[in-house]
């Protein structure tokens, strides 16, 4: 599936520009300025996630606009465009609603997250070239962009896991120290195991594409490996591997072993709310090679 045409309405520096694309590599040349980069960034909205740059929606209509914009595209599943076969994807926003973004496949409304089932995106910029060797989260960042290409669902289960959490560590925050307060415990312990069930998947799907990446690396490095040989490569969290994220691991044995942390670090949150990172704690790294 390729990208068989670009429309963008407002977006950035472009009032009204149309890419008639075809397979293969896509190469943009142009001057400083001209909106190579725009043209990325709009692609990478056809994607969860709020784009390469990961900009406010508001920051994207072009100035001097009407407000709002658009980004469309027709993907090409194979048939050729003679076979209306093609699949139509947009986004964008409104000048009455300019950081709500509207999402539409084949011209019905449909989730952010459900682009993810259409194409899969994965970028590398220049600003990325210390990805490796600074702060954990563009490692994430750039982790979910895999898992997403290997597993679409991991958009949704992302997208109900941090609401799960910013609606716990609300009622946390609002009972203040010590024990539960006013929060209902009942409430507290579903969403918790909301957090449990859809962290679990997250854990899962991150494994299994560690596992796969593993192994891509592994061939990539002995096209005949040795009996015995991997690649060890884990999601850790300071000196321990996070329970579930192992690639052995299950979504269910994921979730019991997740669901009674949350518990134990309901007091940790309302002492520091700030430690408490939930589903972005693990920092994949490459183990070893045996």
């Amino acid at each position: 599936m390729f990208l068989q045409r670009l429309s963008l309405t407002n977006f950035r520096n472009h009032a009204d520009a149309l890419l008639r694309l075809g397979p293969g590599f896509v190469v943009l040349t142009g001057e400083n300025g001209a909106g190579k980069t725009n043209v990325l960034e709009a692609i990478s909205l056809l994607s969860p996630g709020r784009g390469l740059r990961g900009a406010a929606l508001s920051a994207m209509a072009r100035n001097g606009g009407p407000g709002g914009f658009a980004v469309a595209a027709r993907l090409d599943t194979g048939g050729g465009a003679a076979q209306g076969t093609g699949i139509d994807i947009g986004t964008g926003t409104s000048a009455a609603a300019p950081e709500r973004r509207q999402v539409r496949i084949n011209g019905s409304t449909a989730s952010a997250t459900s682009l993810a089932e259409w194409l899969s995106i994965l970028w590398l910029t220049p600003a990325m070239d210390r990805l490796f060797s600074e702060a954990a989260s563009g490692r994430r960042r750039f982790l979910d962009r895999l898992v997403l290409a290997l597993d679409p669902g991991h958009a949704t289960h992302s997208a109900r896991y941090e609401a799960a959490m910013r609606a716990r560590n609300k009622l946390l925050g609002d009972s203040g120290p010590g024990g539960s307060g006013g929060a209902d415990p009942s409430w507290l312990a579903a969403l918790e195991a909301a957090m449990a069930g859809h962290g679990a998947r997250i854990a899962e799907a991150r494994g299994h594409t560690l596992a796969a990446l593993a192994a891509r690396l592994l061939r990539q490095r002995h096209p005949s490996p040795p009996r015995g040989a991997a690649v060890v490569m884990r999601c850790i969290h300071g000196n321990a591997t996070q329970p579930g994220l192992e690639r052995r691991g299950t979504a269910i044995g994921g979730q019991r072993a997740i669901r009674p942390q949350h518990h134990v670090l309901r007091n940790v949150f309302r002492i520091r709310p700030s430690r408490h990172r939930g589903r972005n704690s693990p920092d994949p790294r490459a183990m070893a090679l045996a």
